[in-house]
């Protein structure tokens, strides 16, 4: 579950507010002017998303190789392919 507190309770409490919600929730959404804006992970979760984006970044990249999506040369290739559009 993730937990929900407003900019005024965050300005109000301090920190201590996040270290209580954090803990027994996915998470802590911070809302300004009753939308939500940020979002306050626990470094472990963080991390946890991190390597997620990661692993998807990795997968997309082979799964290019292996479809022929690439191209191999010299950086000044990649730059005069990228700037001559």
């Amino acid at each position: 579950m993730i937990a929900q507190i407003t900019a005024n309770e965050l300005k109000t409490k301090g920190i201590t507010a996040i270290d209580e919600l954090v803990p027994g929730n996915d998470g802590v959404i911070i809302t300004v002017r009753g939308k939500e804006k940020y979002v306050v992970l626990s470094m472990d979760e963080y991390n946890q998303l991190r390597e997620l984006e990661l692993d998807a970044a990795i997968q997309e990249s082979r799964k290019n190789i292996a479809e022929g999506r690439f191209h191999s040369g010299s950086v000044e290739d990649h730059m005069k392919r990228i700037t001559d559009v």
